[in-house]
């Protein structure tokens, strides 16, 4: 076995979580392995992307030129055919006046190449990447995790020291168990993705030619992402009770399930499927949604999937993976730079990651019952945050983030101005379905419900930075707050 020299980080997977870790980290100017199983670039699903990863995440790694070079599919927002209302119903990001201009779009986009830009850019900060090498382990030393055991593009066995190791290698994660504890299935998103890519579908009416489509059926529901002017993603997510939907030819189970649903069968009707290169497989995945018993441990901590995912009705993948590898960025900054004891950065990076997957888990079990109304997902919410408040006040407390008591969420004027400018324009919610003649008409144009969606839009505006970067105080008893340039972690000053 060969003992390679030693890092301060060894960031495990090369995906957005693990680009994003170890670029944030070697910008500080500390050395990083990154360690990624396949080459570079390769398949993978969660195209769609949320403009706080744009314009948050992104902005800080230093990408955003190379995503507009890229000419990705801008997306405006979304549209669903949901719930108890059977006409589609549109959102916008660019309602709101707080948030309007040009940080109102966000992308679809290809994966592979979406992933290339992050690992290269985690390349050209300093990373010391490494492709085709695979972690079979963890290597322990006195109560702690002190490095990794990998095999190399040539088979060739190594073992290398590194004061952090951080997993973001997926929910197929070949070390997660290091961490100790247990992974937690959820009893309520135990659902199968069936899916494929089609050439030739239709799109909705400009503007919203570029939004994703989700359209629910009796099985479950599909969604229907533009990634370009020809070649859209397509998939079926399918309660556990249609597991046998998927056994033996898939390819005739995906058609047969499109012709189960009239929206997206028209949307298909002159399109072809994909049959060869990288999108010609017909793919099946488990959306089992999971959270680990903890996110950390001494010299170890899980990013991403890797800890914990959530069913992707709200396209949150990419989301939760970047913003907990700046969460963990911040962490490990803080650690090795000697401003705070380990075990408080952490549990800080727990909490705060916990409580963005908690949101959006236990928001998705009211938003999953199709006859549900308003004043139920108002009663849910109350419940949910065991507030005190009335239901409808407590609906905007969950959605705005509110009831995490982290004043970034859901007051965007808390940033210092050069951050400000940033997110401004990040996502106001407006329901109006598109008519076929390209229109759009007000579905709820309460101001009520304005408002609880403009809330919900600034959860998104939190997520690229983690908190408010100046005087705010912390989201928790005795918690931190991010340093003024958000890549470290700060004791509040009370």
């Amino acid at each position: 076995m060969h003992r390679d020299h030693e890092f301060d980080v060894v960031v495990v997977g090369g995906g957005p979580g693990g680009s994003t870790v170890s670029t944030l980290v070697a910008m500080q100017g500390y050395r990083v392995l990154l360690l990624e199983r396949e080459e570079f670039p390769r398949y993978q699903i969660g195209e769609s992307l949320l403009p706080s990863t744009v314009h948050g995440i992104c902005k800080l790694l230093g990408v955003e030129d190379e995503l507009k070079k890229a000419a990705f599919m801008p997306k405006r927002g979304g549209t669903f055919r949901w719930g108890s209302n059977p006409e589609p119903w549109t959102f916008s990001f660019s309602v709101s006046s707080t948030f309007s201009g040009p940080t109102s779009l966000a992308y679809q986009v290809e994966r592979m190449k979406f992933d290339q830009i992050l690992l290269e850019n985690a390349r050209a900060k300093g990373v010391d990447v490494r492709e085709r090498s695979s972690v079979a382990d963890v290597v322990e030393e006195d109560g702690r995790v002190a490095g990794v055991v990998y095999r190399d593009a040539d088979g060739v066995r190594h073992e290398v020291r590194s004061r952090f190791v951080v997993d973001a290698s997926g929910n197929k994660s070949r070390i997660q168990s290091r961490i100790g504890g247990t992974r937690h299935y959820s009893d309520f998103f135990k659902n199968i993705a069936l899916f494929g890519y089609f050439e030739g579908g239709k799109r909705l009416a400009a503007p919203n030619s570029g939004n994703i489509l989700c359209a629910a059926f009796n099985s479950g529901w599909f969604w229907y992402i533009p990634l370009t002017d020809e070649l859209t993603s397509v998939g079926a997510v399918l309660r556990r009770e249609a597991l046998d939907r998927v056994q033996g030819d898939r390819e005739k189970a995906l058609m047969g399930l499109i012709d189960e649903c009239p929206l997206i069968a028209e949307y298909l009707s002159e399109a072809r499927r994909v049959e060869d290169g990288p999108y010609g497989e017909v793919r099946v995945r488990k959306d089992y949604s999971y959270c680990q018993d903890t996110f950390w441990r001494p010299g170890m901590v899980l990013v991403g999937d890797a800890a914990c995912f959530i069913d992707p009705v709200f396209s949150s993948g990419v989301h939760l993976a970047t913003y907990s590898g700046l969460l963990a960025a911040r962490s490990i900054n803080s650690t090795l730079g000697g401003d705070i004891d380990e075990a408080k950065c952490f549990a800080e990076y727990e909490s705060r990651y916990r409580n963005e997957y908690s949101l959006f888990h236990d928001f998705l079990v009211a938003f999953y019952d199709m006859h549900q109304d308003e004043d139920s997902y108002f009663w849910t919410a109350k419940k949910v945050i065991d507030s005190s408040a009335p239901g409808l006040e407590s609906f905007v407390d969950l959605v705005g983030g509110g009831a995490s008591r982290e004043g970034g969420l859901v007051n965007a004027a808390s940033y210092t101005e050069h951050r400000e400018t940033d997110f401004q324009e990040f996502s106001e919610l407006a329901n109006r379905p598109a008519g076929e003649n390209g229109t759009d008409r007000d579905l709820f144009d309460s101001t009520l419900v304005q408002s609880v969606l403009e809330e919900g839009a600034k959860i998104q505006v939190h997520a690229a930075l983690g908190g408010a970067v100046d005087d705010e105080g912390p989201v928790r008893d005795g918690g931190l707050v991010p340093s003024a340039d958000g890549m470290r972690w700060a004791e509040f000053a009370y």
